[in-house]
C-alpha cells in the first residue's frame, strides 16, 4: 500500500508564505517525478510544479518566481515553498508521484488527498 500525505496548508494573508510537504510511504522501491497540482473551486485540476528525481523542475507560468519545488529523496518527500501568495492561489493542492513499488514493477501514478490553501485577508 502506497500513500501520499500532504501537509502544511491553511489560511494565509495575501503576500504571505506557506510551505507544503508531501510524504510518500508504504512499499516503495523508487520515486521518479513528483509534483504539485491544484484545483480551485469550480475549476479543473492543473499543474503547479514538478520535479524529477535528479532535481529538474518545471513550473506553471502563474507561479514561476514565487513558488519553489524541492524534494528529499532519502525521505521520499517533496516540498512546495509558496511565497508572495495571492488570493488566486486559493485551491486544494494535491501531491502527485510516479513511483515504483518493487524492482519488478513499472512506475505507477499516485495522488494524495489534498490540502487546502486559502489566501485571504
Amino acid at each position: 500500500q502506497v500513500q501520499l500525505v500532504e501537509s502544511g496548508g491553511g489560511l494565509v494573508q495575501p503576500g504571505g508564505s506557506l510551505r507544503l510537504s508531501c510524504a510518500a510511504s508504504g512499499s516503495i522501491f523508487s520515486i521518479n517525478d513528483m509534483g504539485w497540482y491544484r484545483q480551485a473551486a469550480g475549476k479543473e485540476r492543473v499543474l503547479v510544479a514538478r520535479i524529477s528525481r535528479g532535481g529538474n523542475t518545471n513550473y506553471a507560468a502563474s507561479v514561476k518566481g514565487r513558488f519553489t519545488i524541492s524534494r528529499d529523496n532519502a525521505k521520499n518527500t517533496a516540498y512546495l515553498q509558496m511565497n508572495s501568495l495571492k488570493p488566486e492561489d486559493t485551491a486544494v493542492y494535491y501531491c502527485n508521484a510516479d513511483l515504483i513499488r518493487t524492482i519488478e514493477d513499472y512506475a505507477m501514478n499516485y495522488w494524495g488527498k489534498g490540502t487546502l490553501v486559502t489566501v485571504s485577508s
